[in-house]
């Protein structure tokens, strides 16, 4: 019986390009398990959108003078157009600026506002004096209280994933211009998280228990849960957005990170109602049965694994459940890590980033989705390399698959009148490479349907490999001169693992895909093609043409100074801002005040990793008179051999903190370039621990 597939994907904001991060967060491994399940006869419904409420966009729009509208407008269609160009095949991609997605925020805002899941309270809430402006939480940077990094944003921190406040932030400022913001009296409406903190840990831990959940993603879930969830407000003092459904909040706006979430189920309405039957999109939300995915880049795990599953419990609540029937929760919420480049952290700030738009410009799409395929951060922090990426193409695509395709339908074609040859007698060999076909198969078909997509590619790549090692051995161009027979088996059998390769690689290679079932005189690829596939005996084939592109050295060093040129540039053009707009200085603040901060040195006695958060480490560190636990966010710079045994700089008069669950009783001073830690404050000759520094 085919199965139900919901997709949904993350809603990018549209303020600039798509980059290759962006790409092997969630959409092409979507795209890849939307594919695959296409192929296995199942029904899939894959939605997404632009996000065009969310501050970035309001920001961009700011810098460039234009209205938020003209901005949204602008990156959508760019956004489409790399769809197309990528292969990534949704069934609707859409954006939050529609009357159908207001319509069902404002049923799902008044149907928790009824049952006390939103309730209204006046809050505080940051005002820039300076730019005379109430700050949405991305408009406000400070120090994260719990890993202690120094620019979190107003609403998460992107090193621990904390969900904040913005009055949670610790040596807060306006983003905008630095200035510190005060604090003003405003009514927002609040969605109370805390009424579902035990309902969410139970599901969960029913969820991710048949092992289903990567574990960084169950991890960081059950961190959050276990130190509670708190009411969190969903309306900010905004005029882009989705409007309130209440009298008296005309100035203000439902707030971006509630209905961006709910765009997925107002996509698959929307989705409906184009179809010409407005109730479909049920035949995916309520049947129990169907089984819903979200891929997502890890910083969004919190909003697709606790507050869209508490508003769905919410809306499905008695005694006024918004639909007729409950809408499925999630099944799967398969999160990707990050992408470097070159071994750096995408930075837009110095341009340090490979936009698809720019790389599509000279090169094909296949080569990228089969990189980005074979390095996704699956469960850990991958890195492109343009020499990587040139030494994948040219060795695998081209060397490996692509030479297995060309040499077999080059000696068709040059002694069959390039026609499917017949066979004779097979032999030992024949039989083992074409049992290998269904080998290959169920080993791409179980890593596929649990999303490991790294795995499921090594599956059909492996395949071609075997491929090769069989024609090698068999030598059909030697066979045509003394054995022709010999050699219409040994490319008969050739013919056939190529058309299930065809198959194997098609979630990952599709316009390379269509093409080689072009040069084999296959029709286009349908729903229940995942199967063995034969090929007739006469078939005819076309003229062999070559898959991939053999890519030249050179393009590496002309790629790195590229890259290298537009960071300069940004770099340049950042700092001739910072002469023109300075960003103002902390406030001076009282000696009685400094005095009042008790530093010591300490000693690193331990390093452990954090579990489940790539960023963190445990420090056991004496400080003469005791031993302490701290937690610091510096495990992606430095290896712990660069801290054990080290004197360190610490505040020691610090409130214990959990952090991630984990317990912290001060934290350690490091420098920091970019957001990000570059050096250790250490002390440089023999002091002992706990003295004091003034």
């Amino acid at each position: 019986m085919a199965e139900k597939i919901f997709i949904g994907v993350a809603w990018p904001y549209v303020n600039g390009d798509l980059h290759l991060g962006h790409i092997a967060g969630c959409y092409l491994p979507s795209d890849i398990f939307a594919r695959f399940h296409r192929l296995r006869g199942n029904e899939v419904l894959m939605v997404s959108g632009s996000d065009q409420h969310g501050t970035p966009i309001a920001v961009k729009a700011e810098q460039e003078g234009k209205s938020p509208a003209e901005i949204a407008d602008f990156y959508h269609e760019r956004f489409l157009k790399t769809w197309a160009q990528l292969g990534i095949s949704f069934d609707l991609y859409t954006r939050t600026g529609t009357e159908n997605h207001a319509r069902v925020t404002h049923a799902i805002f008044l149907n928790l506002l009824q049952k006390g899941y939103i309730q209204r309270a006046t809050m505080a809430s940051p005002y820039c004096p300076a730019c005379q402006r109430f700050l949405p939480d991305r408009f406000v940077r400070g120090t994260c209280p719990r890993c202690h990094s120094p620019d979190a944003r107003g609403d998460q921190c992107d090193r621990c994933q904390s969900l904040l406040d913005p009055t949670d932030l610790m040596d807060w400022r306006c983003g905008l211009c630095g200035s510190k913001p005060m604090l003003r009296q405003t009514e927002h409406f609040f969605l109370q998280l805390h009424q579902f903190n035990e309902r969410l840990k139970e599901w969960v831990l029913r969820q991710s228990e048949p092992a289903h959940w990567r574990a960084f993603v169950r991890n960081e879930t059950l961190g959050t849960l276990q130190e509670g969830l708190r009411p969190r407000a969903i309306t900010r003092d905004l005029t882009w957005g989705v409007s309130i459904p209440i009298e008296g909040f005309e100035d203000k706006r439902i707030y971006v990170w509630f209905e961006a979430v709910i765009g997925y189920l107002s996509a698959a309405i929307e989705w409906a109602q184009r179809s010409g039957d407005a109730e479909r999109w049920q035949h995916w939300w309520c049947d129990p049965n169907t089984k819903s995915y979200y891929f997502i880049g890890k910083d969004n795990i919190p909003f697709h694994t606790l507050i869209w599953p508490a508003m769905l419990m919410g809306i499905n609540d008695a005694p006024a459940p918004l639909y007729a029937s409950p809408l499925n929760l999630p099944y799967d919420v398969p999160a990707n890590q990050h992408l470097t480049i070159e071994q750096q952290k995408f930075s837009k700030r110095r341009n340090w980033a490979i936009y698809v738009p720019d790389f599509l410009s000279r090169y094909d799409p296949d080569p990228l989705r089969y990189f980005l395929s074979v390095n996704m951060p699956e469960t850990a922090d991958t890195d492109f390399s343009w020499s990587e990426f040139v030494r994948r193409n040219n060795t695998e695509l081209v060397g490996t698959y692509g030479n297995a395709v060309n040499r077999t339908l080059s000696l068709v074609s040059q002694n069959f009148q390039g026609r499917v040859p017949p066979p004779s007698v097979w032999g030992e060999l024949d039989h083992q490479i074409l049992a290998k076909i269904d080998e290959a198969r169920a080993a791409a078909e179980n890593a596929l349907a649990a999303c490991r997509f790294r795995e499921g590619l090594r599956a059909a790549m492996g395949l071609a490999q075997e491929l090769n090692v069989y024609l090698d051995y068999k030598a059909p161009w030697q066979q045509a001169k003394t054995d022709r027979e010999g050699c219409a088996t040994t490319l008969y059998t050739a013919l056939q693992v190529i058309a299930n390769l065809r198959v194997l690689f098609a979630p990952f290679l599709p316009f390379s895909s269509q093409r080689l079932g072009d040069l084999l005189g296959l029709p286009p690829l349908q729903s229940g093609d995942w199967r063995h596939i034969t090929l007739p005996v006469g078939q005819q084939l076309q003229k062999p043409e070559i898959l991939f592109k053999k890519l030249d050295e050179d393009i590496v060093e002309k790629e790195l100074a590229r890259l290298g040129a537009l960071t300069t540039q940004a770099t340049t053009q950042k700092e001739e801002e910072r002469v023109s707009e300075p960003i103002p200085a902390a406030p001076t603040i009282k000696y009685d005040d400094f005095v009042k901060l008790d530093l010591r040195t300490a000693k690193v006695l331990s390093v452990d990793k954090v579990a489940g958060a790539d960023r963190l480490y445990t420090l056991i560190i004496d400080l003469g008179s005791e031993r302490r636990q701290i937690v610091a966010g510096v495990a992606q710079q430095f290896p712990p051999e660069d801290l054990l045994g080290k004197t360190i700089v610490v505040v020691a008069n610090l409130e214990p903190r959990k952090v991630r669950g984990v317990e912290s009783n001060g934290m350690l001073l490091a420098a920091v370039a970019d957001d990000v830690p570059v050096g250790i404050i250490t002390v440089d000759r023999d002091v002992p621990p706990g003295a004091q520094v003034r």
